[in-house]
């Protein structure tokens, strides 16, 4: 049965611990923040920054709820961990705790300025700084709903039906815990074909993605162990209401218990950044998952992400119900989806999950988790075994990272023109591009091909020709 944690007494922060240093310029997601800056805001996600049709323009009337009817929530800080910069002292994990170089100083920049500057032009065209960016990409945010893998494993080791569903649950909440600290800064969008990989012995996962489609961006991702199989082919619409940023998901996730033979399957929810010109940036989740199990339709689950209310200061909250064929809740959730969520009653609570203790100093590394930190970590080992389209290797993110602001523009639009040009080689020569790593299946999902792992073991990846992406 689920235990109640040790400490079952739910960890309450201020809306302030979300909110970035108003100089930083907020376009991000959490699940969804994957974008280039002028694709969140004028087109779709898109790495040539081309403006589609998807966009929408409106006020936004949420963004005038204060930020004082928002934060008032108890603020009880998360535990940190100590940040030892690289080859200084060993870390237990023997993976990095910080970054080469923190956050660049985004004062000097202002969107507004930019927008208004550029009116009447191709505005996919207009540049922009660098500094908005992250040093991760929209493949390594897909392997950051994989943070809290340990609860997949628990529900393999699960034999009740409603317990395996609750610990599925909480996975999927689990996935948008990191964007809480993210309202600061974008991924990186992949070029078309660009790979990455994650294996992950601690945890006991192997995982990798590819961006598969440039029009319509679609990024697809696969993670396998011995307890579960996890996969998702994703893109984004986005809905500009002039103070905020709609960023909606379209796409679903699969996860298979091979113990169990069960297949759940789930959407995502809407993505909202606020106060996105002017004033302190925060990101919300609102709307609703079900979860369904495809191989026993004995029981469903319904998550509620709270969208904040004028009356209601309380944001970030979850309510989820786990409910049989005829529509009867035999299991309750509740929460928050940068905390924790409980089972039970809020008079009993069951903790199911627990967000982990953020690293000390973390708004100077972009707000990543200590999961984040590692992502782009490239050592000796594992170098030899990429192939060289993976994100590790890519120059303008890589400089970044270190801090070198203006070889990483110089780069990005380096980066930026040879996808064009790639673009326009194949459009020429009416050649649609392949996947290496994955391919479509019946229902128009992307699902891994089975050679990537495989080619990784011999290794092969350097026998192969490869696109030169960057």
């Amino acid at each position: 049965m689920l235990r109640v944690h040790e400490d079952s007494e739910e960890e309450n922060r201020g809306l302030v611990h979300q909110l970035s240093n108003e100089s930083r310029l907020s376009i991000t997601d959490s699940l969804s923040e994957f974008f280039d800056a002028q694709e969140v805001l004028l087109s779709a996600s898109s790495s040539e920054n081309e403006v589609t049709d998807d966009d929408s323009y409106a006020s936004d009337i949420s963004d005038n709820i204060s930020e004082d009817n928002l934060s008032n929530d108890i603020e009880n800080e998360r535990q940190t961990l100590d940040c030892v910069p690289d080859g200084s002292i060993e870390c237990q994990s023997q993976r990095r705790t910080c970054l080469p170089a923190p956050c660049p100083n985004t004062s000097n920049i202002s969107l507004w300025n930019i927008l208004r500057n550029n009116i009447g032009k191709d505005l996919s065209k207009v540049a922009m700084p660098v500094e908005l960016n992250e040093p991760l990409n929209t493949l390594q945010r897909l392997c950051e709903e994989l943070e809290y893998s340990e609860l997949l494993d628990k529900a393999a080791r699960t034999h009740n039906l409603i317990e395996r569903m609750v610990y599925v649950a909480a996975f999927a909440i689990s996935a948008y815990a990191s964007s809480y600290y993210r309202a600061g800064s974008k991924p990186f969008n992949p070029v078309l074909g660009e790979t990455y990989e994650c294996i992950r012995e601690d945890k006991g996962f192997q995982f990798f993605s590819e961006q598969v489609s440039h029009h319509p961006p679609i990024s697809a991702c696969h993670a396998e162990s011995e307890n579960f199989v996890f996969w998702q082919d994703i893109r984004w619409k986005n809905k500009f209401w002039g103070k905020s940023m709609e960023i909606v998901p379209v796409g679903t996730t699969h996860v298979i218990l091979p113990a169990f033979r069960d297949h759940y399957e789930w959407n995502k929810v809407t993505s909202c950044i606020h106060n996105i010109l002017s004033g302190q940036r925060w990101i919300e989740h609102y709307g609703e998952i079900i979860i369904k199990n495809l191989n026993d339709p004995t029981f469903h689950c319904k998550l509620t992400f709270v969208k904040a209310k004028y009356w209601n200061h309380n944001v970030h909250e979850i309510e989820g119900s786990v409910l049989d064929k005829n529509g009867k809740i035999v299991h309750r959730l509740f929460g928050k989806w940068h905390e924790s969520i409980y089972g039970g009653t809020p008079s009993s609570p069951t903790c199911i999950w627990r967000a982990s203790p953020m690293p000390k100093d973390y708004e100077q590394w972009y707000g990543f988790t200590q999961f984040a930190l590692e992502l782009n970590e490239l050592d000796p080992v594992t170098r030899p075994m990429l192939p060289p389209t993976d994100s590790r290797f890519r120059p303008d993110q890589r400089l970044l990272e270190e801090g070198n602001i203006e070889a990483a523009e110089v780069q990005k639009q380096r980066v930026e023109q040879l996808q064009r040009d790639r673009r326009k080689v194949l459009e020429e020569n009416n050649i649609e591009h392949q996947p290496r790593f994955f391919r479509k299946s019946a229902d128009d999902s992307w699902v891994s091909n089975g050679t990537y792992l495989e080619l990784r073991k011999n290794p092969g990846f350097s026998k192969l020709d490869h696109s030169v992406l960057w």
